[in-house]
């Protein structure tokens, strides 16, 4: 009957063995921890926020009160009328 003491293995390749062996469970635990975090996290979705329209603008002006009711129909009837033309 062989045994691994019986191949003359020297106490370097048994540390180097049990080194070896550590390694693989704490990258296997390592992987385990990170796979049940990434799959228990709460998804954030990232969205990127799109530039505000000049209707949006002047509906934030009048809501904080730096324009008044008559000069937001004004400027919303600009907006709407187009760009204005040279003669």
């Amino acid at each position: 009957m062989m045994f691994w003491y019986d191949h003359n293995v020297s106490g370097w390749g048994w540390f180097a063995m049990s080194i070896g062996m550590v390694l693989f469970w704490a990258l296997i635990i390592t992987i385990a921890v990170l796979l049940f975090r990434a799959l228990t996290r709460p998804q954030e979705h990232t969205h990127i926020t799109a530039t505000p329209s000049p209707e949006d603008i002047l509906r934030e002006r009048l809501a904080r009160g730096e324009i008044d009711e008559d000069d937001y129909r004004r400027r919303l009837n600009a907006l709407h009328a187009g760009p204005l033309t040279k003669p």
